[in-house]
């Protein structure tokens, strides 16, 4: 029977991406959104992925669409928290609502969606995490104090995670993408962007099937010895 893989943020973007191609490698898909219902209903369409819609930043609603998605499909046995959002300004400007919301939806989420579906890895011995991270988690970014914070917490979280997993069959890896040409990458002012593709080594953006395939590579059967690392997916521009 094919395994049941969750991805959050899974309708759009780098999440969309991901969501394919575990489709095509043979897994049962659910794909989570927050609030774009024109864009799920598209997704779906297209791909015949089934979406999800709730809050990954609340606990009771993630907690509610875990139990829909497992009620439709069996237990979750991977999930990949891709959720995230950006909220920039530099710090002296920032409001404790652009702080808190970009650390609940990109942080706590994966609390959420972990706590929620970690027990019942460890009960069957297989479970497959993968917490998307960034480039700019590791090494900061100008007007992202609250992104770069998130993102760096994740990849805490996913060392400490790894280590309560392992003995039970759970991995728990992150994977740090560089700057991906996704919709909130192209709202970025041409000649910024161009700044940023020039720090660039492989000298372009990355795809989202570039980050999909090595989800692809985390999640796998074989997988099993692979816990608590960082993959970085950034052409050359940070190497950590």
């Amino acid at each position: 029977m094919a395994r049941v893989a969750v991805v959050t943020g899974g309708t759009r973007g780098i999440g969309q991406a991901i969501s394919i191609a575990l489709k095509k490698a043979g897994y049962k898909v659910a794909a989570t959104y927050a609030g774009n219902d024109e864009a799920a209903r598209r997704f779906n369409a297209e791909t015949g992925i089934p979406t999800y819609k709730f809050d990954v930043a609340d606990f009771e609603s993630s907690k509610a669409g875990i139990e829909k998605i497992v009620a439709d499909h069996g237990p979750v046995e991977i999930l990949v928290n891709n959720a995230g959002i950006t909220r920039d300004v530099p710090l002296h400007k920032m409001t404790p609502e652009q702080w808190s919301a970009v650390l609940h939806t990109d942080l706590t989420s994966c609390f959420n969606l972990c706590r929620l579906v970690i027990e019942g890895m460890r009960d069957r011995r297989f479970g497959r995490i993968v917490n998307v991270g960034s480039i700019n988690g590791q090494g900061g970014q100008f007007g992202q104090v609250n992104y770069s914070a998130a993102k760096s917490g994740i990849h805490g979280f996913t060392k400490a995670l790894a280590q309560e997993g392992a003995a039970r069959g759970v991995t728990v890896n992150t994977l740090a993408p560089g700057y991906v040409d996704t919709e909130m990458v192209r709202a970025v002012p041409p000649d910024i962007l161009e700044k940023i593709i020039a720090k660039i080594p492989a000298g372009r953006l990355g795809t989202g099937e570039d980050i999909a395939r090595t989800v692809l590579f985390l999640v796998a059967d074989e997988a099993g010895f692979i816990t608590g690392s960082t993959l970085s997916v950034n052409g050359g521009q940070h190497m950590y």
